[in-house]
């Protein structure tokens, strides 16, 4: 049975989202992330103007954010409802932030557009799957979207081995557990080495050797990539990360390593303590 892919159209709205292009021709291969006086409010009108702070045209779902991000692994903690998914879907550029800027290489990721997204991984929480591919088609075809002509099998097994999936590719997608669709998700944002990997909620539906062995492999690539976790589990990334940065109503309420985090509570042993300091039993 031949391992290559069918010629097929996928709709655009299964994989739009997930998608890195690989290349970096016109961006640096080592850049800082710089997230600059970041604040965003959804209309009225808007679902998401339900939960949190309210601004006198809708919600203030982030307020004045300011984060500088270089190779390492950071992660932005938080309950429902504080702010995360808004920050990634502006960092990804699914949405524009009402004021501020978000900085790559010095210059407005507005700005680059297709440059930006050629050293961009998404893995994003919705999994948003064509369930009639097989996992190693879907693979296949995210590949020809980032542009990777050269040994895309190799590409595949590298990103498929780390994430546990190689013995499931010919499996029917519609047949994958909730589990095994995120590891898939997991896989195709590895493709192309890109050297931004954003990830929300990545651990959601995974067992616990699972989420221990995703934690590993974001700190064993984190030295040369910035790597940005978003997640409500401390446990995810509390013994990884490099910074954590917690929001509470689309405000930093602290921000610095597992150390200087737990230096500024005397009555916290851990992040997890500090964590439940701050939001109690919300």
């Amino acid at each position: 049975m031949s391992n290559h892919a069918p010629t097929v159209t996928i709709p655009w709205e299964c994989v739009k989202g997930m998608l890195c292009y690989r290349g970096i021709s016109k961006v640096q291969t080592h850049c800082n992330l710089s997230i600059e006086k970041l604040t965003h409010i959804y209309k009225s009108s808007s679902p998401r103007a339900k939960i949190g702070k309210k601004a006198n045209s809708g919600l203030l779902a982030l307020n004045n954010v300011n984060i500088k991000l270089e190779p390492g692994l950071y992660a932005l903690l938080g309950p429902n409802g504080a702010g995360k998914s808004t920050l990634v879907n502006i960092l990804v550029g699914n949405i524009s932030p009402t004021k501020g800027k978000v900085l790559w290489c010095g210059r407005s990721i507005q700005t680059l557009g297709r440059n930006y997204r050629e050293i961009l991984g998404y893995v994003p929480q919705q999994q948003n799957l064509y369930n009639a591919f097989t996992g190693r088609q879907l693979l296949y075809y995210i590949a020809a979207l980032k542009n990777i002509n050269k040994k895309v099998e190799i590409e595949i097994e590298k990103a498929t081995e780390v994430t546990n999936m190689k013995t499931e590719l010919n499996k029917k997608i519609g047949n994958y557990s909730g589990g095994m669709k995120r590891r898939l998700l997991i896989a195709a944002s590895l493709l192309g080495n890109p050297k931004l990997i954003i990830l929300d909620e990545p651990t959601a539906g995974l067992d616990p050797k699972e989420r221990v062995r995703l934690r590993e492999i974001m700190a064993s690539i984190a030295e040369e990539k910035i790597i940005v976790f978003a997640t409500h589990v401390v446990s995810d990334v509390e013994s990884v990360a490099k910074k954590i940065i917690i929001l509470r109503q689309g405000e930093i309420v602290c921000q610095g390593s597992k150390v200087e985090l737990i230096d500024r509570y005397p009555s916290a042993a851990s992040v997890e303590d500090v964590y439940m300091n701050i939001f109690g039993e919300d």
